[in-house]
């Protein structure tokens, strides 16, 4: 059974999210601060966490970056305000996904289901005979092991910032748009995306690039989009 932790400060929004979870046979861990979502982490198997930004104690942001010190588990973002700057602020400090309350309780269930099947897949360590080995210059993907290296040093992504990078070096050479980026890596139509985008992309820049302002690897086509550079050029 799936574990997620559900934690907001207002209980009837935590009990609600734990009908819906849980009609999806999700097994469902409740806190109601960032100290208490820490603590149910640190002592159960969680696999994904919804994480209200404001709570007492301690909030979503510190809390999400004390989850990120350790863990790559993923992180939906619920805020209370619709403005990008909440949704950006959630993502720059490593959440994976955002929800704006009000919000649909199917439309969550669906990301949820959405994140996990992006984490499992990332997480799948199955022997395979042949390895799906992709490189540009020194940064290697090994598809197999779910591993990126650059001059032989180990990269921690997250789930989405891995399947961004995969796509973008699958294909390099080619740009994409960032409402193509979007689509074939969330699978759903690119409604204001460009955010979200936007800052993933600066986070994968951060993590590969030497200099993430002068990149090596991940570049900006200015009007058009995001590419990996072409090293048999």
């Amino acid at each position: 059974m799936t574990n997620i932790l559900v934690c907001d400060d207002d209980h009837e929004i935590v009990d609600a999210i734990e009908i819906y979870l849980q009609q999806e046979g999700f097994k469902v861990y409740k806190a109601y601060d960032g100290i208490m979502a820490l603590k149910v982490l640190a002592e159960n198997d969680i696999q994904l966490a919804i994480i209200d930004i404001m709570m007492p104690k301690m909030d979503g942001i510190h809390c999400t970056m004390k989850i990120r010190e350790s863990s790559s588990i993923p992180i939906i973002i619920l805020s209370a305000k619709s403005e990008d700057t909440d949704k950006i602020l959630g993502l720059n400090i490593g959440a994976d996904d955002y929800v704006s309350k009000p919000f649909n309780p199917l439309e969550l269930v669906a990301r949820v289901k959405s994140n996990l099947r992006r984490y499992t897949q990332l997480g799948n360590m199955e022997n395979t005979t042949d390895e799906a080995l992709y490189k540009v210059y020194g940064l290697e993907i090994n598809d197999d092991s779910k591993e990126v290296t650059v001059d032989g040093e180990s990269v921690k992504l997250t789930p989405i910032e891995y399947n961004i990078l995969l796509f973008l070096v699958k294909n390099k050479g080619k740009v994409f748009s960032i409402n193509q980026i979007y689509e074939n890596i969330w699978n759903e139509s690119a409604i204001g995306a460009d955010n979200t985008v936007a800052v993933h992309i600066r986070h994968i820049r951060e993590k590969i690039e030497i200099n993430p302002k002068e990149p090596k690897y991940l570049k900006v086509v200015w009007g058009v989009g995001y590419k990996i550079e072409d090293d048999t050029k």
